[in-house]
């Protein structure tokens, strides 16, 4: 990218943020800025590597399993907030398309070295206010996480997002749960034109087995001023002393981190992210031709072709023309008095979920805030196992066909 565009993509991003006041999350932002990706497609970086997803099932040892399932977390942690630079920390990060209601992604990852296979099923299952929901699953071992999350962004100087939802990873086997928190983040580097994204602050895994994972993330102008930077400890919460099993330390975007098991003075693991048999295992996804009008891909079809070939005019009209029949939709809905419902995931009470209180007793500060997501979504299990093609009857995400 030579200076002159760089130049040109910065004034135009500051332009942008200077004319819009509260949240971001549902605003779209110049075509330029934008990934060449739905929301929807976020959750991929939990199934990307079926080894590792799978890795805690195998395990027998419950404070190895923690420690399995905070690798997990860590690892999913580059693709997940480096949206729009193919992973690489080199790039500008871009803001994904804000998924329509309806919105599905469908995916797999099949690891034959290993026999581990992971499946996808995401879902945009309420606009206002916008809460993605996803599924991750590996059948044969038994594993499954379920989660969702709302968005939302802000200006303040800096762009700011939070996440407000969650994730619980379940293990038949053990018959444990344990849960995962959604990460709030800053957006950095908007003057260099090379955005990136900085996580700060204290996060807990906690597991049924009674293990916890405090991590804690810092970056630069911090004491230790390196970015992506963070500490973490394993413990059991019972044990008084709460001593500590495994240290892990480290950098999450680039590099890696090291594994200590400070009882013995020992490193157990070092973690290269970039090394060749740490990469994601390729994701099958069906062709366009055979997806569903409600998959991710196949919807915004004209907008990705209109970035591949650099058309913006193309990238604009095709996302207005979903854009303009989602509000039609909306109001078409509204004047009929139909209530829409989504595919693979259902809302629940907060008071319903008892996995998130037992995990959470004793922890002050955790509360679920479902009056900010519509309730509390869990996949429905049964409808994911049976879907086919065509998800929808008589509807399309351009318009009713029938009624």
């Amino acid at each position: 990218m030579d200076h002159k565009s760089v130049g040109s993509r910065v004034r135009d991003l500051a332009k942008f943020l200077s004319t819009v006041q509260g949240d971001l999350s549902n605003i779209t932002g110049p075509p330029h800025l934008l990934a060449s990706s739905s929301v929807t497609e976020v959750g991929h970086c939990w199934a990307q590597r079926p080894s590792i997803f799978a890795a805690p099932a195998l395990e027998s040892d419950p404070e190895k399993r923690m420690l399995l399932v905070l690798k997990w977390f860590l690892v999913a942690l580059r693709s997940q907030l480096y949206i729009g630079s193919s992973g690489s920390t080199k790039s500008s990060i871009k803001k994904p398309l804000n998924a329509f209601l309806g919105e599905l992604f469908l995916a797999s990852w099949t690891d034959p070295e290993k026999k581990c296979t992971t499946s996808l099923v995401s879902e945009q299952v309420s606009h206002h206010p916008p809460v993605t929901a996803m599924h991750v699953y590996d059948r044969e071992h038994g594993i499954r996480s379920t989660g969702y999350a709302r968005v939302e962004m802000s200006f303040n100087g800096t762009v700011n997002i939070k996440q407000v939802g969650h994730a619980v990873l379940h293990i038949d086997r053990f018959e444990e749960d344990y849960l995962m928190p959604l990460l709030d983040a800053k957006v950095r580097g908007i003057l260099s034109g090379c955005m990136y994204p900085e996580v700060l602050g204290t996060y807990s895994i906690v597991g049924s087995s009674g293990y916890q994972a405090d991590i804690r993330f810092s970056g630069e102008g911090m004491i230790r001023g390196k970015r992506n930077s963070f500490e973490a400890r394993i413990f059991h919460r019972d044990d008084e002393r709460q001593q500590t099993l495994y240290e892990v330390k480290g950098c999450w975007s680039e590099g890696g981190w090291k594994v200590r098991d400070p009882r013995m003075g020992e490193t157990v693991e070092v973690y290269e992210i970039d090394a060749p048999e740490n990469q994601p295992v390729p994701m099958v996804v069906d062709t366009l031709a055979d997806q569903d009008p409600w998959e991710s891909r196949k919807a915004w079809e004209g907008v990705f072709k209109g970035m591949r070939e650099g058309d913006m005019r193309m990238v604009l009209n095709e996302k207005s023309r979903v854009e303009q029949a989602q509000r039609r939709m909306r109001q078409e809905e509204k004047e009929r008095g139909v209530e829409w419902e989504p595919l693979f995931f259902k809302s629940v009470q907060p008071e319903e979920h008892e996995v998130w209180f037992r995990l959470t007793e004793g922890m002050p500060g955790m509360k679920l805030h479902g009056e900010r997501t519509k309730g509390v979504w869990k996949p429905d299990l049964a409808k994911i196992e049976s879907a086919q093609r065509p998800f929808r009857q008589g509807v399309t995400p351009l318009g009713y066909t029938e009624w």
